[in-house]
């Protein structure tokens, strides 16, 4: 089975939530959400542990396979 990508986990977890929603509730810019999901930029690491909580899951689940 092929390993998603933060970016693509990120974007499968928003479901039906727009990017600017999930960057209201975690304190981001829409732009940042985007890029995070495009694999262009990772969040620090402030904003792992906010993305994490919202989805409910670790930070090692979401950001490093574990």
């Amino acid at each position: 089975m092929v390993e998603m990508s933060v970016g693509q986990k990120l974007k499968h977890l928003r479901g039906d939530k727009t990017q600017a929603e999930i960057a209201a509730q975690v304190g981001v810019t829409e732009s940042a959400i985007k890029m995070y999901e495009a694999d262009e930029r990772v969040p620090r690491d402030g904003i792992k542990v906010r993305l994490a909580n919202l989805f409910g899951l670790t930070v090692g689940s979401l950001f490093f396979g574990e």
